[in-house]
């Protein structure tokens, strides 16, 4: 039965691998190349191990002549939420159970609560730290018109205030859903009753609805929903992500082709190919474009001069790593895309560039841009997915052993802005292995909390650990460290590390991403 409030519808609308270690693989005095070296301990660069698509046709005058002086990260992309409030209203029936449980009984009881779900859902917007855009509510007693509703259609998440109604009809559209129930927080909802047993168990003792389980139904607490749709936002932005991969895709020490075909299934990434000899020619070209290197010279000072910055290696590394980040974003304006990763970042870069990746890489990730080394396709995923949650740049690290409560994470890429606003301090040295170019030694916040994902080679199991920075020294070892404390025992960080490189990012976000890997079929392992 259809109650209809505007007389019109039912539902209306308001308002055998080679180990190399370090940062990034050294070449042995045995290789013949750098190139070499790095095929072998990623997993392969060039011919048949290249899989993706490659870029063609690019030439530096295209790419000048066609875009920005200096082009922006475009943002991440906004989460649509369609809001419904299902309801039922019931008639009176002599010496009969009647009605069922809840405090929406009347049509005065709905209209008041309509008005309470859009002055919750204002201040939900009003408060949302990444892209959202929340559609008009429908106010429903009769689920079978939703399969008609445009924003329905549009909308990537519902959002389902459950008074009463057949939440088997909204299981059926086949979206992401989260639903809301009320206890206290206003009139009692029939499903803070059954939603548990008759809804996600099917009158069983185990859940029963494909793509949803009890994380997915919140009570009270509107704020609960934020870090969900958090998460949802961050998912969108991450399935389907398109990349370049400069030298092509790899995954640290594994067999060619086994990691990007993973990360293909299990996120839908498009990855674009661009060779060394197209980087090459784009660099020699652009080094003979007189507004490009005055461009990278003047942003090169600007960057020494933000307070904190100190410079510890040759001037010329970091204004020709400029030009190369210059380069880099308009090679991903080129493909439509906001994010790069360096295949043989340790050897093969160096010599095109006469710089290294290091600090493009660390500004680029400040500026809205995802930029990795290593071409790493098992951390990667994790990187994007934790920068796509928080709206901060992630850091890309090389774990060590756990031990007192302590391990070092290190990297040469480390980026600056680490909450999303703020440059930390940095010492501008030289890259680790190499004593080459330029890279960044972040000098990371003390006290900070940080959320942590070690990423396993098969794509199964990712192991979360959040911790606090306690130190930033200077050991030899990649530039950008930090010490974190965990506060779970060593033999548990032991046990459950998997993998190799580490994702973490500023904040606390295990929840978010635990939500998220539940609908990419990765087992959330969070310590604690």
């Amino acid at each position: 039965m259809c109650d209809h409030h505007n007389h019109q519808h039912p539902c209306h609308h308001q308002d055998g691998f080679a180990f190399r270690g370090g940062c990034c693989a050294p070449a042995r005095p045995e290789d013949t190349t750098p190139e070499l070296s790095r095929r072998g301990f990623l997993g392969g660069l060039g011919g048949a191990t290249l899989l993706g698509a490659s870029l063609s046709g690019l030439s530096w005058a295209s790419l000048r002549a066609t875009q920005a002086e200096l082009p922006s990260a475009p943002p991440r992309q906004t989460l649509i939420v369609k809001p419904i409030f299902l309801y039922r209203l019931y008639k009176p029936r002599p010496q009969w159970s009647w009605r069922a449980w809840g405090g929406v009984q009347t049509e005065q009881d709905v209209q008041d609560e309509a008005a309470r779900i859009r002055q919750e859902l204002s201040q939900l917007a009003s408060q949302a730290d990444f892209p959202m855009e929340i559609l008009s509510l429908a106010v429903c007693n009769d689920e079978s018109v939703l399969g008609n509703d445009p924003e329905v259609a549009r909308a990537d998440v519902l959002l389902v205030y459950a008074a009463d109604g057949n939440l088997n009809a909204i299981a059926s559209l086949k979206k992401d859903t989260i639903f809301f129930v009320r206890h206290v927080s206003g009139p009692l909802y029939l499903h803070y009753e059954i939603i548990h047993p008759r809804f996600l168990r099917q009158h069983t003792d185990t859940l029963q609805v494909p793509g949803m389980d009890y994380s997915d139904v919140v009570v009270d607490r509107p704020e609960e929903l934020l870090w969900r749709l958090r998460s949802l936002g961050g998912l969108k932005n991450t399935r389907g992500l398109k990349i370049i991969a400069v030298g092509g895709p790899g995954g640290w020490a594994q067999p060619p082709g086994i990691i990007t075909k993973l990360v293909q299934e299990k996120w839908n990434f498009d990855i674009q190919t661009v060779t060394y000899d197209q980087l090459s020619a784009l660099i020699q070209e652009a080094r003979k474009n007189d507004a490009e290197v005055a461009l990278a010279r003047r942003r090169t000072q600007e960057y020494l001069q933000v307070p904190g910055t100190t410079l510890e290696t040759d001037r010329g590394f970091v204004e020709r790593a400029f030009l190369l980040e210059q380069i880099f974003r308009r090679l991903m304006v080129e493909a439509g895309c906001r994010a790069i990763t360096i295949n043989a970042c340790m050897g093969t870069i160096m010599p095109v560039s006469e710089t290294t990746a290091c600090l493009p890489l660390s500004t680029l990730n400040d500026e809205g841009w995802l930029a990795f080394c290593e071409s790493d396709f098992v951390v990667i995923p994790a990187c994007v997915l934790l920068a796509n949650i928080s709206g901060k740049p992630p850091i890309f690290h090389n774990p060590t052993y756990p031990h007192g409560g302590i391990i070092t994470l290190a990297h040469c890429t480390g980026p600056r802005r680490l909450d999303g606003k703020n440059a930390e301090p940095v010492r501008l040295v030289t890259h680790m292995e190499s004593d080459y170019g330029a890279a960044p030694k972040v000098e990371m916040r003390i006290g900070q909390q940080v959320t942590n994902i070690a990423p396993d080679f098969a794509a199964e199991r990712w192991m979360g650990l959040l911790g606090e920075i306690v130190g930033t020294p200077f050991l030899p070892i990649c530039r950008s460290q930090m010490e974190l404390r965990y506060q779970v025992p060593d033999e548990l960080v032991m046990q459950r590390m998997r993998g190799f490189h580490w994702a973490t990012v500023y904040g606390t976000y295990h929840r978010e991403v635990g939500y998220a890997l539940r609908r990419v079929g990765i087992e959330w392992d969070f310590l604690g």
